[in-house]
């Protein structure tokens, strides 16, 4: 019998050809639709619900003592003293600076002299008056030599109150030698030293006096959006706020959150012409001075309440090539859908809605990626992080 060998040739060539057959029933079996096709693409949604939301404004602007008082000579003279440390905190009434009193002491002085000897005058007056009535009743004088005695007792009155009006003046001329504060607050540096000349209502002030607890803020707000705040409270979408109650929080230029909250106490009735803009005032405690005059400060100012505001997660707002805000909404048959939205302003991390979205909708904030409007979806609640980021649907287990 004849032992035919086999090549090891013709072994592998018949596993390839296996192979390849193989490859080819399983292609067949994937045109054929033998495999299951892919479900609903799983999405993390939030329900959208309405709630009272605080409007607010974040305006620029700066800040101005609550008092300001510019101090200057009201009489001639050489400043002698400086009675107060730069920069320090005065109380009113204090005083600041002082003249050379002398001049104005002999003023004084030549005032009471002349008050004195007009007060003497008078009283002559008075006597030869009093004596000339009862000479005049027995005819022992002429009524006209009484009528002068009179005559003579008023000019001497009057006398007597011109030298008290001039010694008042003389008074006040010298009380105005020593400059005193009129307001309390902190003091500035002194332009003038000891031994300057001074004179009455100087165009130069010889320092500043500025109350710095409360401080105002003076912010601008552009007319435009005062009008269109206006137009919300009319329509009803936006609920006032009481001026006297208004609470304005500030942002200073380092970035950080004043500590104190202040109080929105004035507001401009005129539109400046260059600017477009009409101006806020607002008042704040400032204890510790951390707030000086000039500074630039960022005030966020309540401007109303939508009692009825929709708040969507910034993740699930995305713009459209055109810029216009878009939002993804399961709809109740089960399919994605795009809506052109209105997204007036950010509130932490959210974005406040006034038009495109409604109480209810299912919002996508999780696998925007993966979704096209119309297809069909598998909504699952979306757990949102501390950070308002959505860490994506739970995942059942495998």
């Amino acid at each position: 019998m004849a032992i035919v060998k086999r090549s090891p040739l013709l072994g592998l060539a018949a596993l390839a050809l296996a192979g390849v057959a193989g490859l080819a029933g399983c292609d067949q079996q994937q045109q054929q639709g033998g495999m299951p096709p892919q479900g609903p693409v799983k999405v993390g949604i939030v329900t959208l619900e309405a709630q009272a939301v605080p409007i607010t404004r974040e305006l620029s602007g700066r800040t101005a003592a609550f008092q300001v008082a510019e101090i200057r000579p009201q009489v001639d003279g050489i400043i002698t003293s400086l009675l107060f440390e730069e920069g320090a905190e005065v109380a009113a009434g204090a005083p600041l600076y002082q003249i050379d009193p002398a001049t104005y002491q002999a003023a004084v002085d030549s005032a009471a002299a002349a008050l004195a000897r007009a007060e003497a005058t008078l009283e002559i007056a008075r006597l030869s008056e009093k004596r000339y009535a009862a000479l005049v009743q027995t005819s022992a004088v002429s009524r006209q030599n009484y009528d002068d005695t009179v005559a003579t007792r008023k000019q001497a009155e009057a006398d007597v109150a011109s030298a008290k009006a001039s010694l008042a003046t003389a008074q006040i001329n010298l009380d105005r030698a020593l400059i005193k504060s009129p307001i309390a607050g902190r003091v500035g540096r002194s332009a003038v030293t000891r031994g300057a000349l001074v004179t009455t209502n100087q165009a130069t002030a010889l320092a500043t006096v500025q109350q710095l607890d409360p401080i105002y803020v003076d912010v601008t707000q552009s007319s435009a959006d005062l009008l269109r705040l206006k137009a919300a409270m009319a329509d009803g979408r936006l609920t006032g706020v009481d001026p006297d109650n208004a609470k304005v929080t500030l942002v200073l230029e380092d970035g950080s959150t004043y500590p104190l909250q202040g109080t929105l106490k004035f507001s401009e009735t005129l539109v400046a012409e260059g600017t477009g803009t009409v101006t806020l005032r607002a008042v704040f405690p400032n204890p510790k001075a951390q707030l000086l005059p000039g500074m630039f400060v960022r005030a966020v100012v309540q401007v109303g309440i939508d009692e009825h505001g929709i708040l969507a997660p910034q993740q699930g707002i995305t713009r459209t090539p055109t810029g216009k805000a878009s939002a993804m909404v399961v709809e109740a048959d089960g399919t994605a859908a795009a809506r052109i939205v209105t997204a007036d302003q950010a509130v932490g991390d959210k974005w406040l809605i006034t038009d495109g979205l409604k109480p209810g909708d299912k919002l996508i904030v999780d696998g925007l990626q993966k979704v096209r409007p119309g297809a069909k979806v598998d909504p699952i609640p979306a757990t949102l992080a501390a950070s308002g980021a959505p860490t994506g649907p739970a995942t059942p287990a495998q």
